[in-house]
């Protein structure tokens, strides 16, 4: 089991990785801090005061304005690979009174920051419906389907990758590696490591140097959050313990 293209795009755009809008009539991409509502809505938090807010507005007779959001991958440790590039656009629009303090709610749970406080006069709040979605992988890029989106969800661990896979490699790596030599039936001279988590499994990469393979040890069913793959990987980390 894999995250599905529709999941990774849907993980990538909401909101924890930097990203860049692109907007009908404006000269150059503008960065931008963002997040996703329940429904996979793209929210845009911009100073009233700057070109962003100046180029979101729409023309004379208008409501909206055509905008894409391109989120790049951050590997989180060396040596991982990336998740690759998301392009989400639509037709983003001013949000105001309930709809607006509706909003900040929903980037508050991604995205907290004092800045929503002044939504409405330092701050606006824009949004767009995803009507559009691909997936730059490997060189290539794959049209998602914008229901299977809006369906998806982000996926419970992305956040917490980084400090997941430092704690493993800072404190267990002993075990961990004795725990995938034995799990990818792999000889004493190689040095497996885990360089990706997600809700599905563990990507690991192994083989001497200059011959780096990777391999997926799949979870037996998706986890939920971060005290459920704590538990489910309790046994590896602690063998002696989890026997007793």
């Amino acid at each position: 089991m894999r995250p599905s293209p529709a999941e990774i795009v849907r993980t990538l755009v909401a909101g924890r990785l930097p990203a860049l809008a692109h907007l009908a009539g404006s000269t150059g991409p503008h960065q931008v801090r963002h997040a996703t509502d329940p429904d996979g809505r793209v929210l845009l938090l911009v100073p009233a005061l700057s070109d962003l807010a100046t180029a979101l507005a729409p023309p004379a007779g208008e409501t909206d304005v055509a905008t894409a959001l391109d989120v790049l991958d951050l590997p989180p440790t060396a040596g991982a690979p990336s998740l690759g590039r998301a392009w989400v656009s639509g037709w983003a629009e001013r949000l105001d009174g309930d709809e607006a303090r509706q909003a900040a709610m929903d980037f508050a749970t991604t995205q907290p920051t004092g800045d929503l406080l002044d939504v409405g006069s330092r701050f606006q709040l824009h949004r767009f419906e995803v009507a559009e979605a691909r997936w730059e992988h490997t060189g290539g890029m794959r049209p998602i389907d914008p229901q299977a989106y809006a369906q998806a969800e982000p996926d419970p661990l992305h956040a917490a990758e980084a400090g997941l896979l430092a704690d493993l490699a800072d404190h267990h790596a002993e075990q961990v590696a004795g725990h995938l030599r034995r799990q990818l039936k792999l000889s004493g001279a190689e040095s497996p490591r885990v360089v990706r988590i997600d809700r599905y499994g563990l990507l690991v990469a192994y083989g001497r140097p200059g011959a780096t393979r990777r391999a997926r040890v799949s979870f037996a069913g998706p986890v939920a959050d971060v005290a459920e793959l704590s538990r489910l990987l309790h046994p590896m980390l602690c063998p002696r313990q989890a026997a007793a």
